[in-house]
């Protein structure tokens, strides 16, 4: 027998009769206006910060104080160059721009120096052109052979030599020192190296200039190189190379220089 079901008393009040809808609650409806002001302020202090700064907006890496003769690097990777426009120019905060209207201190640029050669054959396709339009602006130019250890180092001399004249008013060969293939000892890169630079220096009567890292010249290059040739250090800080004595320093990759486009590789002279 199916049993019936017992109310209890609230329930059975509420079916007996038609209950009562309780009162809806308020809905509180939030302004607008302060969520605006909010992001009103916001903005404003971006655009304040902007303003601020707007002098600094693409600026290049700082120039380290003291130094009055800069020297850039370039290879086909830098695109164009406005040779007649070569200039570092510098921020109030000693950063470098290609903006001259901004810019509170514009110096000359005193050495250009261009990739000419890599391996045994490699030439840089920009290079013949570029050492003519060098050759006749008002700028010192150099031109350098990028070294691979796993090549001939007299191959890689003659490669050098055969691409490129040097004047009497340009700077000295240049090699470009700073890789070591696997299984390579410093010793054998270091013979190689000082192949290149004999057979280089007899045949251009000067000693030539070694482009390097600042850790890999103390931790691959012997003294016979280090001690015996100009140098030419890359180290990217504030404060200049450990290796001494250095004739350059290049300081930075992330440099602008007017008259060329992106950033590029900024050296200082030695005063």
């Amino acid at each position: 027998m199916q049993k019936t079901k017992k109310l209890n008393p609230v329930t059975k009040k509420l079916t007996g009769k038609r209950a009562q809808k309780s009162p809806q609650k308020r809905k509180i409806r939030l302004s607008p206006a302060p969520l605006i002001a909010s992001v009103a302020v916001l903005v404003a202090g971006v655009l304040l910060s902007y303003l601020v700064n707007v002098r600094e907006i693409g600026a290049g890496a700082k120039i380290p104080p003291g130094y009055k003769q800069f020297c850039v690097d370039v290879s086909h990777h830098n695109g164009e160059i406005i040779w007649d426009s070569l200039k570092v120019a510098t921020l109030p905060s000693g950063r470098t721009t290609r903006n001259l209207q901004k810019a509170t201190q514009i110096l000359p640029l005193s050495r250009i120096i261009l990739k000419a050669t890599e391996g045994e054959s490699l030439a840089d396709e920009r290079f013949d052109s570029w050492w003519a339009e060098a050759g006749r602006i008002d700028i010192q130019r150099g031109a350098y052979h990028f070294f691979r250890s796993s090549k001939d180092a007299r191959l890689q001399a003659e490669n050098y030599i055969a691409h490129v004249k040097l004047r009497t008013s340009d700077l000295p060969p240049v090699l470009d020192v700073e890789t070591i293939h696997l299984g390579c000892t410093d010793k054998q890169l270091c013979d190689k190296v000082l192949s290149w630079l004999e057979i280089v220096e007899e045949h251009y009567g000067r000693k030539p200039i070694v482009y390097t890292g600042d850790s890999f010249a103390r931790e691959h290059l012997s003294a016979d190189i280090t001690e015996h040739y100009p140098l030419w250090i890359a180290r990217y800080h504030e404060l200049p190379p450990v290796t001494e004595p250095w004739t350059m320093w290049q300081f930075t990759d992330k440099a602008m220089v007017h008259g060329i486009k992106g950033h590029v590789d900024l050296s200082v002279v030695h005063p």
